[in-house]
């Protein structure tokens, strides 16, 4: 079992930065892979970052590709979403989540979530 708790969000103006963090407890976070998704009012919940127990392998959504950067500190079990460059379209309640698999873009391949995070973007 493991639980995970999002820190992080607020609201930003556009061209600016935010750090999401993701504080896990429990047990082996260090075995999951770790990913972020987002869900915009009204839409459904999409694929942002994944990155797998190692750190060794990241994968990207093609929106955040350049600009958001996901990272992982096993000893403090905690996982990160630097995001630069933001956009109002990144608008959205951000969730992390862990993984038993190697890594996915697809969250139904997560086994445990977050409560969320809002990030506004605006002027």
């Amino acid at each position: 079992q493991v639980q995970l708790v999002e820190f992080g969000g607020g609201l930003v103006q556009p061209g600016g930065s935010l750090r999401l963090s993701c504080a896990a407890s429990g047990r082996s976070f260090s075995s999951y892979t770790m990913g972020w998704f987002r869900q915009a009012p009204g839409k459904e919940r999409e694929f942002v970052a994944t990155i797998s127990w190692n750190g060794y392998s990241i994968y990207y959504a093609d929106s955040v590709k350049g600009r958001f950067t996901i990272s992982r500190d096993n000893a403090k079990n905690t996982a990160y979403l630097q995001m630069d460059s933001l956009k109002p379209e990144d608008t959205a309640d951000y969730y992390c989540a862990a993984a038993r698999t190697l890594y996915s873009t697809n969250p139904g391949s997560y086994d445990y979530w977050g409560q969320g995070t809002q990030v506004a973007v605006s002027s």
